[in-house]
């Protein structure tokens, strides 16, 4: 199977990793937890960089959709910060 380059968990055909994902971000205090709307623009910038493969980030090794469900989270990329 070819690897997904710039695909989100949910593109990638890993079903269970964003279940848990995202029942982890579901409990998350809502103080901690980015809007909506952020977080989604912020996923979709992340389906344009080319670290993004399978739904991890290759800057840091996160799960792009755990991280921008963050508030406070940043892009990783120092050099080219997305969001």
């Amino acid at each position: 199977m070819e690897e997904c380059k710039r695909c989100l968990l949910n593109e990638a055909a890993e079903a269970d990793t964003l279940k848990s994902i995202r029942e982890r971000i579901e409990r998350l205090p809502d103080g901690e937890k980015a809007d909506e709307e952020t977080y989604l623009r912020r996923l979709d910038e992340c389906k344009n960089c080319d670290s993004l493969i399978a739904g991890v980030c290759m800057k840091c090794g996160c799960y792009v959709e755990f991280r921008a469900a963050f508030i406070r989270q940043k892009c990783p990329d120092t050099k080219n910060r997305r969001w």
